[in-house]
């Protein structure tokens, strides 16, 4: 009996040595991680944009990676990869490296609208993790020179004694003015015949040519209506514009369910360290509010208007249930 006791102390005392050893080998194996996290960025980050130089979102992505390159003091490089409405762009930062160097900026529809229009190998929800909110786009209800009608009200009459004569203009089918349209139909009770154009460009152009009748203009159109060379008939939102106060609203006019502001955000690749995310939302939301940022995005009629994540997902599950119920519904597809 005597000689169990020192096997026995023995043992424990090496299964103590042993725990303690893989303790240690753990803390050892996770310094890396952590040191990289503390020292980002220690190299340039990438910005995936999923549209060519110059549109809506690429000169929000170059205004903030310029102002975050002069905060942190590292290098923020546009990289544009355009092609099916930014569902390309998606798909290629799922699967970058999730080490905090590369980031896709985006409107909300590459999450809440491409699933359900493309094929793609890609599911937003589960391959990406939102980061946060950056800015928003309202859409003006914009019509003709030419048009009779005065206001949304008369609009709305003309439409409805003549079901499917008047027609509006779109950037192309799927996209946030077509799907705008749609819902001021839904929702006014009527029948207005859509017609898709390669952009928001064109689409506006025709209507300043009297070959469309309005168009959901998503800020472009801002020194045309200045200029007298369209009419603009509403904010085709809830809340009041900061560029036309006097503008009706949807609220306003009584048009229920049909506001449809373009959001646009920041996605990472999914296990990126949660203390990089977080670095970057604080270091976004102050360039946010920087002046010169805000002039930037106001010259395109967007708001920077940071969202944190939280509220951010929860803008992203709400908008995609409206809308997945509105394609279903029209049977909406993309051309």
């Amino acid at each position: 009996m005597t000689t169990l006791a020192p096997h026995r102390s023995l043992c424990c005392l090496g299964r103590r040595t042993l725990a303690l050893g893989a303790a240690a080998f753990l803390a050892t194996a996770a310094l890396p991680a952590a040191s990289q996290s503390a020292a980002w960025p220690s190299k340039p980050v990438r910005l995936v944009v999923g549209f060519a130089p110059g549109g809506g979102t690429d000169v929000m992505a170059r205004a903030l990676a310029q102002s975050l390159s002069e905060s942190v003091g590292q290098t923020f490089i546009v990289d544009n990869k355009p092609g099916v409405s930014g569902t390309l762009s998606a798909s290629e930062v799922s699967r970058a490296a999730p080490d905090g160097y590369t980031f896709l900026v985006a409107p909300t529809s590459v999450e809440t609208v491409n699933p359900l229009l493309f094929k793609s190998n890609i599911v937003p929800t589960r391959d990406l993790a939102p980061v946060m909110g950056i800015g928003r786009m309202q859409m003006y209800l914009v019509a003709r020179p030419t048009m009779d009608a005065k206001d949304v009200k008369q609009l709305i009459d003309l439409a409805k004694s003549q079901p499917g004569k008047l027609n509006y203009a779109s950037s192309g089918p799927g996209t946030p003015p077509h799907l705008a349209g749609e819902l001021f139909k839904q929702s006014t009770g009527t029948f207005i015949t859509h017609v898709p154009y390669r952009g928001s460009a064109p689409a506006l152009q025709d209507v300043m040519a009297s070959q469309a009748d309005f168009v959901f203009d998503p800020g472009i159109a801002f020194p045309h209506i200045k200029a007298g060379k369209v009419k603009l008939l509403a904010v085709a939102s809830d809340r009041k514009s900061p560029f036309f106060p006097d503008a009706p609203t949807y609220a306003d006019l009584g048009i229920k369910s049909a506001s449809l502001d373009i959001w646009f955000g920041v996605w990472a690749p999914n296990k990126v360290p949660v203390d990089i995310t977080e670095r970057l939302s604080r270091e976004i939301t102050k360039a946010l509010a920087a002046p010169a940022l805000k002039e930037r995005f106001h010259s395109l009629g967007a708001e920077p208007t940071p969202l944190e994540t939280a509220p951010f997902r929860r803008l992203l599950a709400d908008e995609g249930a409206t809308l997945s119920t509105l394609i279903n519904d029209r049977k909406i597809v993309a051309d």
